[in-house]
């Protein structure tokens, strides 16, 4: 049974590695989908046959019951909220590694690591790395939550001696661990777990919501090593395996949009991400007189220019209008007119978010292009169609350096010949700042519902 269940974990393994490739792209995003559900149900089946199990009754009826409820949230949750969604769940994976390490440190003798009081000090500190990493993960995903959700403040929660003191209860969670393996001590493991779910409230306050979608991957990263961490103390191969893919994947995907912002990595570890910038304005706006337009006027614009790139944000998730986009674009192309996406790396609240939306209203992947393939092409486009985004957009990224975006990189669109702007106001974005692009003489603001806007263009189109 042992050489099976090595082999039948091997080719699970395979199954989630096929699956993070899939999921790299979304043309092949729902096989990898499809691999990851094959390897994971060849996890479970695989565990559930091992000599070790001694009961099914609460194995079978824990699983209806999560089975119950992932089945209802996946059926009611809408695309607009997935992103507090992965926050919320990758609070469960945290919490789970606190749980199985607590199990274990009471009763070793199960996992065959020592008894009560004399477990072996690899096993102390594979838990308490564990219980730690979990509980980190588990409040600091609960704050990136409340603040996606919008009951915790997106802007950044700073005070003085702040780095000082994560560093600190840093060092000092190191002392515990220490202490921990050298007494066995209960008030230790106790100790470890309190620090460290103060540390994750701590790491993530500071952080502006601007930036919660890095934080939101990076949390995923935290979750797999979480999970790593008690994979070795289970001492289970195919969840040590899991755990370091989750982690590794996450860590390198948080790496790739640091560096596409222009952040610092080592903050985002370190849970200074963005939170030692000034709270300055959105650079300077003028006389902030912005021209309103109609759709109408959006319509007679679009149909006689050449080229036009659609740059969607958040708002557009909110009102749901990728299917109505879509339609504008194919009235557009009918007509002649270059139609192509510009999709920036935090676009939405997490990463991928405008492509999963577009991919579900059937636009064409290869019309969908990321920043550093058509931020050069904005000076030479007739039309820029923003629907729903801001922040990405602020030329305040690149001239105002008390901006708290400064040196993000933005999408050029204020370099095309006119920007059509899509917003329900003339107020801020997520990071709370203005937007001087809204009073420049080529900006035409279409104010309103994203998706009845689009629909009202789409009329005047046809007509």
């Amino acid at each position: 049974m042992e050489t099976f269940a090595s082999f039948a974990y091997l080719i699970a393994s395979v199954c989630f590695i096929m699956a993070l490739r899939g999921l790299s792209s979304p043309e092949t995003a729902r096989q990898g989908l499809m691999f990851g559900m094959v390897g994971m149900g060849i996890a479970i089946i695989t565990t559930l046959m091992l000599p070790i199990v001694a009961s099914y009754f609460w194995i079978l009826l824990c699983i209806a019951i999560g089975g119950s409820i992932g089945a209802t949230i996946a059926h009611k949750i809408e695309m607009t909220a997935l992103p507090q969604l992965v926050a919320a769940f990758h609070s469960l994976v945290g919490l789970a590694a606190v749980f199985v390490a607590v199990s274990a440190f009471y009763n070793p003798e199960a996992y065959h690591i020592g008894v009560f009081g004399d477990i072996h000090t690899g096993s102390l500190i594979e838990m308490s790395l564990g219980a730690a990493i979990g509980a980190v993960t588990f409040t600091g995903s609960i704050i990136a939550w409340g603040k996606l959700q919008g009951t915790i403040s997106g802007k950044p929660v700073t005070f003085a001696g702040q780095h000082q003191l994560n560093a600190g209860l840093g060092l000092l969670m190191i002392l515990l661990v220490i202490l921990l393996c050298a007494t066995n001590a209960t008030f230790y493991m106790w100790a470890i777990i309190a620090v460290a779910l103060a540390l994750g409230i701590l790491m993530i306050i500071p952080i502006g919501g601007a930036d919660m979608p890095v934080i939101v991957s990076m949390l995923n990263s935290y979750s797999g090593w979480a999970a790593a961490g008690i994979g070795f103390t289970l001492q289970n191969n195919l969840l040590i395996i899991t755990g370091a893919l989750v982690g590794a994947s996450g860590a390198i995907l948080s790496y790739i949009m640091c560096k596409g912002m222009n952040r610092s990595f080592l903050n985002v570890l370190l849970g200074g991400f963005g939170g030692e910038q000034a709270a300055g304005g959105g650079g300077d706006t003028g006389d902030k007189n912005a021209k309103i337009g109609a759709a109408d006027d959006a319509a007679y614009i679009m149909k006689n220019a050449s080229s036009v790139i659609i740059v969607p944000g958040y708002g557009m998730a909110v009102a749901q209008a990728q299917h109505a986009l879509r339609e504008m674009a194919d009235i557009l192309k009918k007509e002649g007119v270059t139609v192509r996406y510009a999709i920036h790396p935090v676009a939405g609240r997490m990463p991928g978010h405008m492509n999963v939306l577009l991919a579900e209203a059937n636009v064409p992947y290869d019309e969908v292009l990321e920043l550093e393939d058509i931020n050069r092409d904005f000076a030479q486009t007739d039309v820029v169609y923003v629907i729903g985004a801001n922040d990405i957009t602020n030329p305040a990224a690149k001239n105002d350096s008390t901006s708290p975006i400064y040196g993000m990189p933005v999408l050029d669109v204020e370099k095309s010949k006119t920007v059509l702007f899509v917003k329900r106001s003339l107020g801020s974005g997520y990071a709370g700042i203005d937007n001087p692009l809204f009073y420049q003489d080529h900006t035409l603001m279409l104010l309103g519902d994203a998706k009845k806007m689009t629909e009202d263009i789409v009329k005047a189109l046809e007509e």
